[in-house]
């Protein structure tokens, strides 16, 4: 069994997103491998993704380094030890989170685990436009550069360019995380 998952970037217009088929089984550590992959980006910060009942997002899975950083109130909960299925448990879909990721430049993803699937596999479905690029500046810094405020300067980045072909979901090589 896998989830069939939404994940989109906030303050990002036109919308920059993914649907991906993620195994049940999946750790959040796999998943943030998978989601991080699929926009192009190398896992070199910090990250974290947040739950809570309405808009009080206050629990956090994540990196053990994380622990100490959750909002009074909130719970944490290792990112190696819980699964998507663990997670999800009897909720019904659609089952809402924030992921976080890169905290000084804090990018802001929603993701949406829209339904149940009876396939195998970790799958790149869909998506468009193509991830910004990691250290760019955030979300600001990269609308700036979209409206030709400021420049790329990224030599061969096309922010409409996007092959989900292209796409290596495939686990990388552990990297050193900070946290």
């Amino acid at each position: 069994m896998r989830y069939i998952v939404k994940i989109f970037l906030y303050q990002i217009t036109p919308e920059i997103w993914r649907r991906l088929a993620v195994p049940a089984d999946f750790t959040f550590e796999q998943f943030n491998d998978a989601l991080q992959a699929s926009l192009g980006w190398e896992n070199k910060h910090p990250h974290e993704f947040r739950h809570g009942k309405g808009k009080r997002l206050v629990d956090v899975i994540g990196p053990v380094g994380l622990a100490d950083q959750v909002p009074m109130g909130g719970a944490f909960q290792d990112e190696k030890k819980i699964t998507l299925q663990e997670f999800i448990g009897r909720r019904r879909t659609p089952v809402r989170i924030l992921f976080r990721y890169d905290f000084a430049e804090d990018w802001i993803h929603e993701i949406v685990f829209e339904k149940k699937d009876e396939g195998e596999g970790l799958e790149l479905l869909e998506g468009e436009r193509n991830g910004p690029p990691e250290d760019f500046g955030g979300a600001f810094r990269y609308m700036q550069a979209l409206s030709g405020e400021i420049a790329w300067d990224l030599p061969g980045y096309d922010p409409e360019a996007f092959d989900p072909a292209a796409i290596d979901l495939a686990p990388k090589k552990k990297r050193k995380r900070r946290s």
